[in-house]
């Protein structure tokens, strides 16, 4: 899956098969369930992209938490139904407890334009439609190492200083118990947790991180130490929660 929740959401249903220890041998402690039941693949971070055009640095906000204010009302952007700003919400709700994340929900719900995507944020960000939105880092690169046509406008702002707005997530694999070819799966997961896997990482067009043991990620990215993310144990993040939350918000 692309986010860890929906993981922690099948293994919390009792679905999937212990992964090999070879395999959870690859990855640090860090990027993997302490049950074993799945696995980190990848990484990913938020960043708040804005239009160049119309902020400067200092007017860029310190903290996610700062869209809240009534200054943001009609000038940032999301993706609420996605499963990406879902992922980040699970992590403002780990971080900064349910009411909290329910007001700043309610906030949002007031200050914010919805789209449909991540790219389609951005798109919008880089037409000068709204000053900025919260997304994935990566689709700004995905965009520039193209045409750039979607990105031309657009600079990313890294909010680090362990703030909720610097969430990582973790992209990770699982085997279904109820897998017809358990023995490929499993070997699948060897293969995209060791070198073969992280190097694509390195190499292609994805601009995830790869966090393997070892492993080094797409020279273009800002490194992964230098992100300053916060303390989110992700795989325990609440999905369900998240959903009953948005959605008494008026997101979903």
């Amino acid at each position: 899956t692309e986010n860890s929740p929906a993981m922690v959401l099948v293994e919390s249903s009792g679905l999937f098969a212990p992964v090999d220890a070879d395999t959870l041998a690859q990855i640090p402690k860090e990027y993997q369930p302490a049950s074993g039941k799945w696995v980190g693949i990848a990484a990913r971070s938020t960043v708040f992209a804005y239009n160049k055009t119309k902020l400067t640095a200092e007017q860029l906000p310190k903290s996610l938490l700062e869209l809240a204010d009534p200054s943001w009302k009609g000038r940032w952007a999301a993706s609420p139904s996605g499963a990406d700003f879902q992922a980040i919400v699970s992590a403002l709700l780990q971080l900064k407890g349910e009411a909290a994340t329910a007001d700043w929900l309610k906030a949002m719900k007031e200050n914010f334009t919805a789209y449909k995507g991540n790219s389609t944020v951005m798109k919008a960000v880089n037409a000068g439609e709204v000053d900025g939105g919260v997304i994935y880092h990566y689709y700004y690169y995905g965009d520039q190492a193209k045409t750039g046509e979607n990105s031309s406008n657009v600079g990313l702002h890294y909010f680090k200083n362990q703030d909720p707005g610097a969430f990582v997530s973790v992209s990770g694999g699982g085997v279904l118990a109820s897998s017809k070819h358990p023995k490929e799966a499993q070997a699948f997961l060897k293969w995209v947790t060791g070198k073969g896997g992280q190097d694509v990482l390195k190499t292609g067009n994805s601009f995830e991180y790869a966090v393997g043991k070892g492993a080094q990620s797409n020279p273009a990215l800002v490194p992964l130490a230098d992100l300053h993310a916060p303390k989110v144990d992700a795989t325990t993040l609440n999905s369900r929660k998240v959903t009953d939350l948005m959605t008494a918000a008026g997101l979903l």
